[in-house]
């Protein structure tokens, strides 16, 4: 198992654990999360020996092999097979010893060599790495090409892939889905459900992390914490000790309050010294308890839209693709569709499908290939790039970003009006200035949230909005879109966030987009079904090869899989032209409906804090002494008067809120 025994580990002058310690037990997925910033990286270099604690003592078992993602870029010409065949650390030890024996002649050690790699599963080796190849997304010839020949994201496959490969005892895993998309993600989930070794993994996917993990740790204030549980079952654990601590914090404080009253009055009277003094002698003896310090919580929302024209887009035949040296290279082709007012999909489809392509399209990044995108009139286009630095400029700050970008769409605003603005997505002091080429890959998508925010679009384009967004912004982005009254169509592999979020989904395969008649858990089995189907043929073909290199006859071959259907469920019947319009009119005469209520609960909601605010400064008075019988009943009188205010705005807040949701229910 995996020991921390009062560990203390600083990162220069800050403290990232401080007496901190843990059991792991074998066999165990463990989900580690904490804040960015928090130190769940420099734990993991903790446990691999690349830091040494200041302090205390960390026990890993000498036999067990660890795994973990390689962060650096691979630059070589190895094929991709043979680069992920090397994270089996047990098959290149006993190629190595083979080669030794072979070299010395000695055909005792050759002998050993041989049955070294037999226990290696040698014959079937070069099958698990093209399955884990094709698990994660690599096709055809693919699998065989040269590892400089892949951009940097699918380096990172690569480099996971190796580490999946590796027979590891304990498996250590940060971030493993930022490169992924959906199909991968589910296929990787899959495959982490199976594994047997102990489980180490950083992630910022809660569905991710419920799936696979049952125990969390939780890193803050420089404290580890066990939960018992996934991540839901975490966060529900965490509140109840919160609340708990704080009822434990506040009950202390009036104690101590007590105590000090008697104190402050009794000490200069000699017949209650004494007792003024144990008092003083209790107070000091007190474990003090500390507040609950819970982090800020990060929130933004949308503008609403200036207008929302309708439909926003119509295509007409319209292909999508990009440009060759050989000329263009055309992904999806014949798309007919509408995208309406206050729709929100998510696009879904395997990688190289053409989803950013056709979002790039949309977006105006890239032209269109054949047909006609027709927009509408007064359409403002929000488009939040998978690559954040295609709409970043790396030499310039954050404020420097928004006055180019006020110039274009709000020529009016001030200086210090865009400064507090930047400062809502925590951009303060100096960061505003800061060159965004150095600034953190979360640091970076608040930026284009930023700009989006001050664009006041009325559609909005996400491609895989969430790569480097903690769980706190996660959730704000998801709060905020559910308010956003425009049009949404998103890209991501946060099934979370797209449960949350769309309303229907488009399918892109095959060359074509069409409308997903089907949830989130219907595509996730269709995917699962089709990854084992492919991992099936490449082992069959591995195994085939195997054989033929070692000069046996072929093997039966295996019934070849079904050919993968185009979508996992039927499409339903195509909606007519004036459905959809009278559809787009429902939607937009909702909106109009219930936004005079909305705008009632927010003015309920502010009400609420200052009667809040009034309450607690009601009972600061009364636990002080000077107060005069009058003032004190004038105070109670108020308290009364607030709480009877309270209770009958929280009683019209929830009927305003039941009225909406009837509303919609009913259109």
């Amino acid at each position: 198992m995996i020991t921390l025994r009062d560990v203390t580990l600083r990162r220069g002058t800050k403290i990232v654990l401080n007496d901190a310690s843990v059991t792991l037990q074998p066999g165990e997925k463990i989900g580690l999360v904490g804040r960015n910033g928090a130190g769940k990286s420099s734990l993991f270099s903790l446990l691999t020996d690349r830091l040494q604690s200041d302090k205390g003592e960390v026990s890993i078992p000498r036999q067990w092999a660890v795994g973990e993602v390689a962060q650096h870029m691979p630059e070589t010409d190895m094929p991709a097979t043979d680069f992920v065949l090397e994270g089996d650390i047990r098959l290149m030890a006993a190629n190595r010893a083979l080669e030794e024996a072979d070299a010395s002649g000695d055909g005792h050690a050759i002998a050993e060599a041989h049955g070294m790699l037999m226990d290696a599963g040698v014959f079937d080796a070069r099958a698990r790495a093209q399955a884990l190849l094709m698990g994660l997304g690599f096709k055809g010839a693919q699998v065989d090409a040269p590892v400089n020949s892949f951009s940097g994201g699918w380096r990172m496959r690569l480099q996971l892939a190796r580490a999946l490969m590796c027979p590891a005892d304990l498996m250590l895993l940060d971030e493993p889905t930022n490169h992924l998309d959906l199909d991968a993600l589910v296929w990787l989930e899959a495959w982490l459900q199976r594994y047997e070794g102990t489980l180490l993994i950083i992630s910022h996917d809660r569905e991710f992390l419920d799936a696979i993990t049952k125990v969390t740790l939780h890193l803050d204030e420089a404290k580890l914490t066990r939960y018992g549980g996934n991540y839901t079952t975490f966060e529900m654990m965490r509140a109840e000790r919160m609340e708990q601590q704080q009822a434990a914090y506040s009950k202390q404080q009036d104690k101590v309050a007590h105590l000090q009253k008697f104190i402050d009055r009794f000490k200069a009277k000699a017949s209650k010294a004494k007792q003024a003094q144990s008092r003083v002698k209790a107070l000091e003896r007190m474990e003090k308890l500390a507040p609950v310090l819970a982090s800020a919580d990060f929130s933004f929302e949308f503008r609403e839209p200036l207008n929302l024209p309708n439909p926003m887009l119509m295509f007409d035949n319209v292909a999508v693709g990009y440009d060759t040296d050989e000329g263009e290279k055309i992904i999806v082709r014949g798309i007919d569709r509408s995208v309406l007012a206050g729709q929100r999909f998510g696009i879904l489809g395997a990688n190289g499908q053409g989803k950013s392509t056709l979002v790039k399209t949309v977006a105006r990044m890239q032209r269109a290939m054949g047909g006609t995108i027709t927009e509408g009139k007064g359409l403002s286009i929000g488009y939040f790039a998978q690559q954040e630095m295609d709409v970043l400029r790396p030499d310039e700050g954050p404020l420097m970003h928004m006055i180019r970008l006020a110039k274009e769409v709000s020529p009016g605003a001030r200086e210090q009006e865009l400064r507090d603005f930047l400062g809502q997505f925590r951009f303060v002091g100096d960061m505003v200035n800061q060159e965004v080429g150095s600034l953190s890959g979360g640091e970076k998508a608040r930026l284009v949230l930023a700009m989006l925010v001050w664009q006041r679009p009325n559609l909005l384009l996400l491609d895989e909005p969430t790569n480097h967004l903690d769980l706190q912004t996660r959730e704000a982005l998801s709060m905020a879109l559910n308010e956003f009254e425009g049009t949404v169509m998103l890209v991501s592999h946060d099934r979370a966030l797209l449960r949350e979020v769309c309303d229907e989904f488009w399918l892109v395969a095959g060359g074509k987009v069409g409308p997903f008649d089907g949830d989130l858990d219907d595509y996730q089995k269709w995917l699962l079904d089709q990854s084992k189907e492919a991992a099936k043929l490449a082992k069959e073909m591995a195994r085939q090869q195997a054989r033929r290199d070692a000069g046996l006859p072929a093997a039966e071959p295996a019934a070849p899989p079904p050919a993968p259907a185009a979508a996992p469920v039927a499409a339903p019947a195509p909606v007519k032209r004036e459905d959809r319009k009278v559809s787009g009119q429902a939607r937009q005469k909702i909106a109009e409906q219930t936004r005079p209520l909305r705008k009632e609960m927010d003015q309920i909601d502010a009400k609420m804090k200052a009667w809040t605010s009034e309450r607690a400064s009601l009972e600061a008075q009364l636990s002080g002494a000077g107060l005069s019988p009058a003032q004190i009943a004038d105070a109670g009188k108020r308290l009364k008067a607030i709480g009877d205010e309270q209770e009958a705005a929280e009683m019209r807040w929830l009927a305003l809120s039941e009225q909406i949701d009837a509303m919609q229910a009913a259109g």
